[in-house]
């Protein structure tokens, strides 16, 4: 099985408290990781609001890409943003979602989908996937 993260729970492994645990199990669950290009950049402008300390926002930066490092990436191209584009036509959900779940759905199955992104969990379910949350 491949573990997915989109930002949310890319950013929740480097933040103390249940989700870290929740991500950390998928994790150890299987050696297969990846996430949709875009993943990095949205954890990374997140991580940016969760404190006015420069700091900690570098370190959590540093910890996110040494992070990345490990994982399977799923570039964004045409084909993704117009895979995107008709998921968020047929589902309630918005454009960066669209992308993790269009990426997602090209990584070979079964696929545990971690988010704790509550608008992305029933379409989740919805594409076949099983989804990790708290």
């Amino acid at each position: 099985m491949t573990v997915f993260l989109d930002a949310s729970a890319l950013l929740s492994l480097h933040i103390d408290g249940p989700s870290r645990t929740i991500v950390n199990e998928a994790l150890n669950g299987d050696t297969t990781w990846a996430a949709c290009a875009v993943a990095l950049g949205e954890a990374i402008a997140a991580a940016s609001r969760l404190t006015d300390e420069p700091v900690l926002i570098r370190h959590l930066e540093d910890m996110l890409r040494h992070t990345w490092d490990f994982l399977h990436v799923v570039p964004l191209d045409q084909a993704l943003l117009d895979e995107a584009t008709s998921l968020c036509q047929e589902q309630p959900v918005g454009m960066s979602t669209g992308m993790h779940l269009a990426a997602a759905a090209r990584l070979p199955q079964p696929i545990s989908f971690v988010t704790f992104d509550a608008a992305q969990i029933p379409v989740a379910l919805s594409m076949g996937f099983e989804v990790v949350s708290g």
